[in-house]
């Protein structure tokens, strides 16, 4: 038992020395997936520091009968892995609201969020990206665990 604890340590510890390629302090595009619902996202990314990053994306919908939104917020850390890709992971979490016009019902709520994903970097100022996000919903209308597939592209500046 004592082994696998080293083995592991040791593991996590070589991972988050690597270093992340160099990428822009700040990227903003869209994240395509089903989101839930939500669809396409607007989503800005944060450099931290050289391996940890921030991102931010918003999803709003709406028509004639029912208005929503929902933010989610991601610290993520970052791995190169060959010249241009990198590799990334990380936790956070977000709010939204949904509200039908008709009946007037509405709901607030909160979730859990993590993600994995690749990412490849173009030589011109641009980043497009796959990830796996995964989330658990805290209310009566967002509850249990919802996951999407997304699909990024962002101009870094």
């Amino acid at each position: 038992m004592k082994k696998l604890l080293l083995f592991i340590g040791f593991v996590t510890l070589s991972v988050f020395a690597a270093n992340a390629q160099d990428t822009s302090k700040n990227a903003i595009g869209i994240r395509f997936g089903e989101n839930n619902g939500f669809g396409g996202e607007l989503s800005y990314q944060r450099k931290l520091s050289d391996n940890n990053r921030l991102e931010v994306d918003l999803g709003i919908r709406g028509n004639s009968s029912y208005s929503a939104f929902k933010v989610a917020g991601l610290y993520q850390w970052v791995w190169q892995l060959e010249d241009r890709f990198n590799w990334y992971a990380g936790v956070g979490g977000g709010l939204g609201s949904w509200k039908t016009k008709a009946t007037n019902n509405s709901d607030t709520f909160i979730f859990g969020a993590g993600v994995v994903g690749i990412e490849y970097n173009f030589d011109i100022p641009l980043l497009i990206s796959l990830d796996f996000r995964p989330e658990f919903g805290f209310s009566d209308s967002y509850d249990g665990f919802e996951a999407d597939f997304g699909l990024s592209i962002r101009y870094q500046f």
